[in-house]
C-alpha cells in the first residue's frame, strides 16, 4: 500500500482516464416500467444486431430518465457481484481481466524459454517473471537479499550519512521523505529540471493522519499493527517493533501535517518554485542538496523547482530535531515495505491485511495477476513488444487516428461556437487545439534495456536493479533535448493520458478494445466509448489545470482576464453539481478535487458527440441512419458511455476514491454530464421534471 509513484508518472500535473479511479454502486432511485421513447424514427430496422453493445445489460423496468445509470446497466449490476479478489469490478476490470490473460501467456511462454540469448528483452522478461513467481526461493531467501540494503541504513553515523541514505532511497524508489526526479520545467517546457516533491507518506492521503473520525482512527490503528508486525518479521522483539511502530507513525504525521491537500495540489503555479540549489540549500539546509544531488547523477543542477516549500522546510527541521535512530527505523520500514511482494508471503500477507482496512477486499489477487504488474512496471516496453505483436494490429490504429481527427476538427468547432469566449482567447485555444501530439497503441521507439541486469537469482535483487535502472533513466534526461517519442505508460495499459508539458494525448494499446473500441461495431458505439476517451483527453487540455499551459506546453496565461473568470464561473457550476453527489450515506464527492476529470467527462462526452453526428452525415446524407437493437445511434451513443463507466464497489473502497481520487465514483461519471446535455434529453425523450434533467438554469456547459 505504498504512496510510491513510478519516475515515469510522477509529473503531478498529468491527467488520465485513470481507470482504476473508476468506481461506483447502483444509486437508490425509484424505478418506472417507462420505455425508452425516440424522438426521430429511422426509416429502417437493419437486421443486422448492433455490434459492440449488450442489450442483455439494460434494465428496461427502469425510466431511462430518472436514473440511466442504472437503465444502461442494471442487469449487469445484477449479474456480476464483485470478485472476492477485488475492490470494485467494471468494464476496465473486465478488460484488464482479459488482457491479463494475454500477458500472462507471454510471460509463461518467456519464463519457460531458458535458453533466451543473454541480454535480450527475451530473458530479461523471462527471467523477472519467473523469480516473482519462484515463491519457494523467495521463502527460502527469507529477508537476505534485503540485507545489503539493511545493513547501509544501520550504518549510519550522522546527518551527512542520513542524507546519502535518503538519495539512496530515492535511486531505490522506496516512498522516503520525498520525492525527486527530472521532467520538464513547467514554464521552460523545452528543457528539462530538477523537480522536488512531496512524499513520505504510506496511507494514502495526509488526511488519514489528521483526520479524529471512527474510521480514520481505525485504519491508524490496523497500520500500526501493520507497521509492528512488520518490524517483528525484520527480528525485532515486541516491545522494540511496538516502539518502532510510534516512531513511523510520528514521523509520517509530522510530514503529513506539513503536506499540502489534494485540492492545494491541483494549482501548478503554486507548486512552481524554482530556486538556485545554493539557495535551496540556505533554505532547506539539513537536505544536504549539493551532495545529494550529485549521489544522484545531477551535480550539474544549477537550479532546482521545489513542488512545496513548506513541506521542505519542516523536512529539513525534521532531520535535524528527531532522532537519528528514529530516521533510520522510518527508512527501514519505507525499504521494506515497499519491496513486501518479493520477501516471503508473510510480508505480502500483512500488507494486504491492512489493504483490507482500506478497500474491502476478501481476498488477496493471484500471484500471478500481481506479478504480470509488477513485470510491466518494471520491463514495460521490453514486455510491450512482445504484447502488441499479439494484440494489436495497424488496422486499429489507423481507425483510432481518423476518431482522433474527426474528435480534435469537433473540439475546434466547438471553440469557435463558443458564446463566452473571446476572438483572442479562441485563437490560442486553436493554436494549443492544433499543436496537440498523439499517440496511439506504442512508442515509435522503444527504451533500450541494455544496462538493466536481470536473473533468476533473487526477484528482489531483480526489483531493485530494475528500480534504480528505471531512477538513472529517468535523470540520464538532465540537460539533454527534451525526449518526445517517450511514453509514459506501457502498451498493455487499458488507460490514456494527457500530458500538459508535452501537450499530448496518449492511448496505448491496451484500452483500444471492446468496449472502448471494436472495429466492427457501429460507429454510435465507437463514439460513445474510445471516441468520449478521446474527447476526455482532448479537454484535459482545457480543464481547470490543463487551461493554463499554452500551445507549447509551457505553463503560461493565455487568457483574456474577463475569459478567465467566466471560465471559473462556468466550472464552478460544475463543482457544485458534483459537491452534491453521494455515492454512501453522509459521504459526499469534492468537486474542486474531481473538477478536472468532470470537465473532461463533461467536455469529452459533447465533442464527442458532435463528431458522430458529423460522421452519421456523412455516412447517411438523408438522415437515414439505422438502428440497431431497437435503439437509435444516439440512443446507442449514450448506452455505450454508460456502459463503459458501470462499475460495483465496495463501500470502504468508495470512501477512500472520494478522499484520494481526482475522479468521481461511475455512476456519476455516467449521470453526471447526460443531466446537462440536452442531446440526451432529446434521445431519450426526457421531460423537463425527469431526474435525469437539470433544469436550464443549472446546467453546465464549458466545452
Amino acid at each position: 500500500m505504498k504512496n510510491r509513484n513510478r519516475v515515469t508518472l510522477v509529473v503531478a500535473a498529468w491527467a488520465s482516464l485513470a481507470v482504476w479511479g473508476c468506481s461506483g454502486s447502483k444509486p437508490t432511485t425509484t424505478a418506472t416500467t417507462t420505455a425508452p421513447t425516440t424522438t426521430a424514427a429511422p426509416v429502417e430496422e437493419a437486421v443486422q444486431k448492433g455490434t459492440g453493445l449488450n442489450v442483455a445489460n439494460i434494465d428496461k423496468s427502469t425510466d431511462p430518465c430518472q436514473d440511466f445509470n442504472q437503465f444502461a446497466s442494471g442487469n449487469w449490476y445484477k449479474n456480476n457481484p464483485i470478485p472476492a479478489a477485488e475492490v470494485r469490478w467494471g468494464s476496465f476490470n473486465e478488460l484488464s481481466d482479459k488482457n491479463n490473460a494475454v500477458m500472462r501467456q507471454i510471460l509463461e511462454e518467456a519464463a519457460a524459454n531458458t535458453s533466451a540469448a543473454k541480454g535480450t528483452n527475451a530473458q530479461k522478461v523471462g527471467d523477472y517473471y519467473a523469480s516473482a513467481m519462484d515463491t519457494a526461493a523467495i521463502e527460502a531467501a527469507g529477508i537476505k537479499p534485503l540485507q545489503p540494503e539493511l545493513a547501509r541504513i544501520s550504518a549510519v553515523k550522522d546527518l551527512k550519512g542520513l542524507q546519502s541514505q535518503i538519495a539512496r532511497a530515492q535511486m531505490l524508489q522506496t516512498g522516503a521523505l520525498f520525492n525527486a526526479y527530472v521532467g520538464q520545467d513547467d514554464k521552460k517546457s523545452d528543457e528539462y529540471a530538477v523537480n522536488l516533491y512531496q512524499g513520505g507518506l504510506s496511507l494514502p492521503d495526509r488526511d488519514y493522519y489528521l483526520k479524529d473520525d471512527a474510521r480514520s482512527k481505525g485504519i491508524r490503528a490496523a497500520y500500526t499493527t501493520y507497521l509492528t508486525n512488520t518490524f517483528k518479521m525484520l527480528g525485532d522483539n515486541e516491545a522494540t517493533a511496538a516502539k518502532n511502530a510510534a516512531t513511523v507513525m510520528r514521523i509520517e504525521t509530522r510530514l503529513a501535517k506539513a503536506s499540502k491537500s489534494r485540492v492545494e495540489l491541483r494549482d501548478p503555479n503554486a507548486n512552481y518554485n524554482k530556486m538556485t540549489v545554493a539557495d535551496a540549500n540556505k533554505r532547506f539546509p539539513n537536505l544536504g542538496l549539493p551532495a545529494m544531488l550529485q549521489q544522484l547523477g545531477l551535480g550539474s543542477a544549477k537550479s532546482v523547482i521545489v513542488g512545496q516549500p513548506a513541506f521542505f522546510q519542516e523536512a529539513s527541521a525534521a532531520l535535524k530535531a528527531e532522532p537519528l535512530n528514529d530516521w533510520k527505523t522510518y527508512m527501514r520500514w519505507h525499504l521494506t515495505s515497499s519491496a513486501s511482494s518479493a520477501l516471503p508471503k508473510a510480508f505480502g500477507d500483512e500488507s494486504f491485511r491492512f489493504s483490507q482496512v482500506l478497500t474491502g477486499a476478501k481476498k488477496q489477487q493471484p500471484r500471478w495477476k500481481r506479478m504480470n504488474r509488477a513485470t510491466d512496471g518494471a520491463l514495460g516496453e521490453a514486455f510491450g513488444q512482445l504484447y502488441v505483436d499479439k494484440a494489436f494490429t495497424p488496422a486499429t490504429k489507423a481507425k483510432a487516428m481518423e476518431m482522433v481527427q474527426n474528435i480534435k476538427e469537433a473540439m475546434g468547432e466547438h471553440i469557435q461556437n463558443s458564446d463566452w469566449m473571446s476572438a483572442t482567447t479562441k485563437t490560442e485555444a486553436m493554436k494549443k487545439l492544433n499543436a496537440f501530439t498523439v499517440k496511439i497503441g506504442y512508442p515509435d521507439q522503444w527504451k533500450d534495456y541494455s544496462a538493466l541486469n536481470i536473473s533468476r537469482e533473487s526477484y528482489l535483487k531483480n526489483m531493485l536493479a530494475a528500480r534504480e535502472w528505471a531512477y538513472k533513466d529517468n535523470v540520464s534526461k538532465f540537460g539533454k533535448p527534451i525526449d518526445r517519442k517517450e511514453w509514459g505508460m506501457t502498451p498493455p495499459t487499458v488507460n490514456a493520458y494527457y500530458n500538459p508539458s508535452m501537450n499530448e494525448i496518449v492511448f496505448p494499446a491496451g484500452i483500444m478494445q471492446p468496449p472502448f473500441f471494436d472495429p466492427n461495431a457501429d460507429d454510435a458505439v465507437n463514439y460513445g466509448g474510445m471516441g468520449a476517451v478521446i474527447g476526455h483527453e482532448i479537454t484535459h487540455g482545457f480543464d481547470d489545470q490543463g487551461r493554463q499551459y499554452d500551445a507549447q506546453g509551457n505553463l503560461k496565461d493565455w487568457w483574456t482576464k474577463e475569459d478567465a473568470e467566466k471560465f471559473e464561473a462556468r466550472a464552478a457550476v460544475v463543482g457544485k453539481q458534483y459537491d452534491a453527489f453521494s455515492p454512501l450515506d453522509s459521504v459526499f464527492v469534492n468537486g474542486k478535487l474531481t473538477m478536472g476529470e468532470n470537465l473532461a467527462d463533461l467536455g469529452g462526452l459533447s465533442i464527442a458527440y458532435t463528431a458522430l453526428q458529423k460522421q452519421l452525415k456523412k455516412q447517411y446524407p438523408n438522415g437515414n441512419a439505422p438502428k440497431y437493437d431497437g435503439y437509435t445511434p444516439e440512443q446507442r451513443f449514450f448506452l455505450s458511455w454508460a456502459q463503459v463507466w458501470r462499475t460495483n464497489a465496495r463501500p470502504e473502497y468508495l470512501r477512500q476514491q472520494v478522499m484520494t481520487d481526482p475522479h468521481s465514483p461511475a455512476q456519476f461519471r455516467t449521470n453526471g454530464p447526460l443531466m446537462n446535455m440536452p442531446q440526451f434529453f432529446e434521445a431519450f425523450g426526457c421531460k423537463e421534471n425527469a431526474k435525469m434533467v437539470r433544469a436550464q438554469t443549472e446546467r453546465a456547459k464549458v466545452w
